[in-house]
């Protein structure tokens, strides 16, 4: 195989596909990047089983042929090199030679024929959804899966799709977190969890870009993400999902209108007397016209008010301040609306039209005056 391309079209390639390569493998054949050269156009492959990614990047072929590199060493390699044209020249004894200007390395791969490739998926009846919608409603839910293990389906977000609605919901026990979008076309209904990894590497993938989309297809098993001359196939996890419907409430016995970014400042400002690790909440108070919040600390403490629209009872309650910051920090308007029914019971902050919700559960604490 030979191939020439320049440093930047291979670098954007090799980092894109190099998030599928697994940190610890006992194959060593997944911890390379396959360059495949073929059939006419220069793919790059990586495949962790659960997780692999392709994509096509412009370039010369030479000389027809395939090569898997080591990950690690190929992405130093040309992230080193000058800022030119890479030339790649492989032998029968898959001794590969990379040359850049002066440069010259060479390094053993291995063959291609044992690397594993992806999952074949038949794109029929695909999902479309714009770039920039898809990474907004990944960064909006994803803060709230689970990174533990001891329940997988809490490490997934939930994708369900409905005539031309899509619906994205995570929970990690302690909250939960829904986005719904409608959607350019109606579909037949889908319900599927997508690994939390997965949606996190394609966030990162994805140009934002408005104007571009992203086609999803699905099946039993895998999910596939096409865009941009790059597709993302993933296992899917296996399992039902958590009956969210039974776990929200529209009862209220207490309304909150108030201005989004003065209560995140306050929380903000509140959590600098929290040390790392530190498990303090940050207390409500809730009465006419006015929410005070309160921290106490090893290091001190803190009182604020916000001036507030108040419907229904007064109220006291306790939140773990970050999960209440997670939540403010990716809605997009300027005035929000908190729904909470007593001490001990969950608070909603959501939208009229339910575009978004966000549960938190709130958190016993001693009362201090």
């Amino acid at each position: 195989m030979k191939i020439v391309c320049t440093k930047s079209n291979l670098l954007t390639g090799v980092l894109t596909v190099s998030k599928a390569v697994p940190n610890k493998t006992t194959m060593s054949i997944l911890e390379c990047i396959l360059v495949d050269a073929t059939e006419g156009n220069i793919k790059l492959t990586a495949n962790d089983m659960e997780l692999g990614i392709e994509t096509v990047i412009e370039g010369e072929i030479v000389e027809k042929g395939m090569i898997a590199l080591d990950s690690k060493i190929f992405s130093d390699i040309v992230r080193k090199l000058p800022d030119n044209d890479i030339t790649i020249e492989t032998d029968s004894s898959f001794k590969t030679t990379i040359t850049c200007e002066k440069a010259k390395f060479n390094i053993i791969g291995k063959s291609g024929e044992d690397f594993s490739y992806l999952p074949e998926i038949e794109r029929n009846d695909s999902v479309v959804i714009s770039q920039f919608t898809l990474k907004e409603i990944i960064r909006q839910t994803i803060f709230s899966i689970a990174d533990n293990e001891n329940n997988k389906l809490m490490t997934g977000e939930l994708f369900e799709i409905q005539d031309d609605t899509l619906k994205v919901v995570s929970l990690d026990g302690h909250r939960i977190s829904i986005r719904k979008i409608a959607l350019k076309n109606s579909y037949n209904s889908k319900k599927v969890v997508v690994p939390g990894k997965t949606l996190s590497e394609v966030s990162k993938i994805l140009s934002g870009d408005m104007d571009k989309d992203v086609n999803i297809f699905f099946t039993d098993k895998h999910i596939l993400f096409e865009f941009n001359d790059t597709v993302v196939v993933s296992r899917l996890i296996e399992g039902e999902y958590f009956k969210i419907d039974q776990m929200l409430s529209s009862d209220y016995e207490t309304k909150i209108k108030m201005n989004k970014k003065e209560l995140l400042n306050c929380i903000d400002r509140a959590t600098l007397l929290v040390k790392e690790g530190d498990k303090k909440p940050v207390i409500i108070d809730v009465k006419d016209g006015s929410m005070q919040l309160k921290m106490n600390s090893t290091i001190g403490s803190m009182d604020e008010d916000i001036d507030i629209d108040k419907e229904g009872k007064d109220l006291k309650i306790g939140f773990n301040p970050k999960f209440l910051i997670d939540a403010l920090r990716v809605i997009e308007e300027e005035e929000i609306l908190i729904y909470m029914v007593n001490p001990k019971a969950p608070c909603f902050i959501k939208d009229e039209k339910e575009s978004y919700i966000y549960m938190i559960l709130p958190v016993n604490f001693i009362n201090v005056e």
